[in-house]
């Protein structure tokens, strides 16, 4: 008896369990983009004439809405790697408990 896909758990094309998602290149792309936006904004403050400790401060504090604004779609897809990890997380453990318990089914 086949039984039917549960929507919440990530497959694969093939219709077996889907590999882990990988994480890192988004993680890497998201993080290099926030330190670029506060260099650049940094670097523009101090070119306009503030000095280094006001040029840092505000600089920093306007890379976090920039930022938010222009890696939005490597945000989402980070957020969608970790969410279909945690699900995979979530379903491995769930087999393993059943397993040590002796439900074979």
């Amino acid at each position: 008896m086949a039984e039917k896909a549960d929507p919440t758990v990530p497959g694969a094309p093939t219709g077996g369990p889907a590999a882990r998602p990988r994480i890192a290149p988004w993680l890497l792309i998201y993080t290099v983009g926030r330190f670029a936006i506060a260099a650049a904004l940094v670097l523009l403050l101090w070119w306009l004439g503030l000095d280094f400790w006001s040029g840092a401060l505000f600089g920093l504090l306007l890379s976090m809405p920039v930022s938010y604004l222009l890696l939005r779609p490597s945000r989402d897809r980070l957020t969608e790697g970790l969410a279909a990890r945690s699900i995979a997380r979530q379903q491995a453990k769930t087999e393993r408990e059943a397993r040590l318990a002796g439900d074979e089914s």
